[in-house]
């Protein structure tokens, strides 16, 4: 027990050291990462905008959205997305090619741990203008919240696991980079899949009934949807218990895959003398 203690110790303090290092670095990119934040801004308005149209064209709603939920559908999809997204797909190809995987590999630490502080240190510099950015957007639109207390708890924990299954998932998508050296293929046939079956492009409620069904049973909904619904109110503590199964059973999953790939992808590396 006090050897599993210290261990985990150990580990926060690496972690703690990695947030901070990196940190530093995102300072050192300021014009990248709001290059960055803008892009995790506009997305979301310009969905809203169009949609919005629609609802007023349709007199006022469309299925049980009216201009205010959709409002604070995008808002907090927003704020979820920021919380959930990875970029670690795209830099892998360049990590393979430079050589900069062989040198994460000689640390004593899985590489992955540097990536989770990157990742962190970022979205807490970034939080800083993005909250006040969800402010301002939410005196612009009037969004409509209609949420519970256990719902708006529940939300907590589902961005936990929404991020953790993200994350896990991208990463594993990353590891194409041990196999080939052109991974944007696979990176824009992700992103597409995740648009349509996520709830990024519109609430999963307007698409028709066989795509609802593919969501439940795809991961791609519980990065991003879920805890969407969840935090405006949408489901019931049914539907959050289910949707944490279904999170917890995709984590499982995308983490056994990740494993795999992982180790596979290693003594490919290796074997090839890189």
């Amino acid at each position: 027990m006090d050897r599993s203690g210290g261990e985990m110790r150990e580990l926060l303090g690496i972690y703690w050291m990695q947030f901070k290092t990196q940190l530093a670095v995102q300072f050192q990119y300021r014009v990248a990462m709001l290059i960055w934040l803008i892009g995790m801004v506009v997305e979301p308005v310009i969905y809203l905008v169009v949609w919005s149209t629609v609802a007023r064209a349709q007199g006022g709603s469309v299925g049980s959205f009216g201009t205010g939920d959709f409002a604070a559908y995008y808002i907090v999809l927003m704020i979820v997305n920021h919380l959930t997204f990875t970029w670690i797909m795209w830099e892998y190809e360049y990590y393979v090619k430079s050589g900069t995987l062989a040198g994460l590999l000689l640390r004593p630490i899985h590489p992955i741990h540097k990536d989770v502080a990157e990742n962190l240190a970022y979205k807490a510099l970034t939080l800083t203008v993005l909250v006040p950015t969800a402010l301002v957007l939410t005196w612009a639109f009037r969004p409509t919240f209609q949420t519970t207390w256990w719902a708006a708890l529940g939300g907590v924990l589902a961005v936990l696991l929404a991020m953790v299954l993200r994350f896990m998932a991208e990463w594993s998508l990353a590891l194409a980079a041990f196999w080939t050296t052109r991974v944007n293929a696979f990176n824009q046939m992700y992103f597409v899949i995740l648009l349509f079956f996520s709830g990024r492009l519109a609430p999963l409620e307007l698409f028709p009934r066989p795509v609802q069904v593919a969501a439940d049973f795809l991961p791609f909904r519980w990065m991003l949807s879920f805890p969407v619904e969840l935090w405006l109110g949408r489901l019931t503590l049914q539907e959050m218990l289910t949707g944490y199964l279904y999170q917890i059973g995709w984590s499982v999953a995308v983490f056994l895959l990740l494993q795999f790939i992982w180790q596979a992808g290693v003594r490919r590396f290796s074997a090839v003398g890189s």
